[in-house]
């Protein structure tokens, strides 16, 4: 199941530096994570400093 990027995104860029899949693109207002390229890594998840980045 791929990630999504909730409300609470501060537009900080660490989820997309740290994106293997480079699944993460910068949007308006958040960052946005292209579910066809989402491997599921968790990658962005684990660096959120405000846990934006969750499950679907």
């Amino acid at each position: 199941m791929p990630h999504k990027i909730t409300d609470d995104c501060i537009m900080c860029g660490t989820c997309k530096e740290e994106c293997p899949a480079e699944a993460i693109s910068e949007g308006d207002p958040k960052y946005q994570i292209n579910p066809e390229l989402c491997t599921d890594c968790a990658a962005c998840a684990d660096v959120c400093p405000v846990e934006a980045c969750v499950p679907e």
